[in-house]
């Protein structure tokens, strides 16, 4: 029986590569390089902010000084624009609703930035009640390592067994893989169904909708 779902964020609950893409651009246009089209970010997001700045900047530009360079003029954007153009995927708030009302727990498991992952949550799901909302830390491993998942697990009191990982990418199927927790991976978001498939995806959803009635078959 699932008692504890865990939600990534981008690309599972939210699109936000269009601010993600418009900060990153911003970024990368105050030091000087070439920007990318949208929807190359769907490539380069999914491994925390650094990892993003690496993969936009040019092969030859992918330095320590260049990446904080870049962090500095994105946080500051990204703060004041990311709910700009982000917006739930359809079918989500219905679903976070209806699981609520069958008792099953709640959580988010980010590598967005801790202050951006709680923000965008709080903004989008004000009525919903998440047992942890956890993003990219200090000192805390990024995804696929599976700490955020396990750190989920002892707030929430729910065992692996209990519990079901939605992800949209390789690294989410991954997480879900390292912490032994059931994983479904999305095919509305940033990365294709193929990737969820090699990455060893336990279910494959094509809407939020599946969530609720997989859930139920567990």
């Amino acid at each position: 029986m699932i008692k504890l779902v865990i939600f990534d964020l981008d690309g599972t609950l939210l699109n936000t590569i269009q601010d993600l893409a418009g900060s990153t651009n911003y970024a990368l246009r105050q030091c000087g390089f070439p920007e990318h089209e949208t929807e190359a970010y769907n490539y380069f997001v999914g491994n925390g902010i650094k990892k993003l700045f690496e993969r936009a900047l040019p092969e030859n530009e992918r330095t320590s000084e260049n990446i904080e360079k870049m962090k500095r003029f994105f946080l500051a954007h990204y703060t004041q624009n990311n709910t700009c153009l982000t917006r739930p995927y359809p079918g989500i708030p219905e679903l976070l609703e209806q699981l609520r009302l069958r008792g099953v727990a709640l959580a988010v498991a980010s590598n967005k930035y801790q202050e951006g992952t709680e923000k965008l949550v709080r903004y989008y799901f004000e009525n919903i009640t998440f047992s942890a909302i956890l993003g990219q830390r200090e000192g805390v491993p990024v995804k696929p390592d599976p700490a955020i998942v396990k750190e989920i697990l002892s707030l929430s009191g729910v065992t692996e067994s209990e519990t079901l990982y939605v992800g949209d990418s390789g690294v989410d199927m991954q997480t879900a893989m390292a912490a032994q927790v059931v994983s479904a991976g999305v095919t509305w978001g940033f990365r294709p169904r193929k990737e969820l498939e090699e990455n060893g995806a336990c279910h494959l959803v094509d809407s939020p909708a599946e969530i609720l009635s997989l859930v139920s078959r567990l």
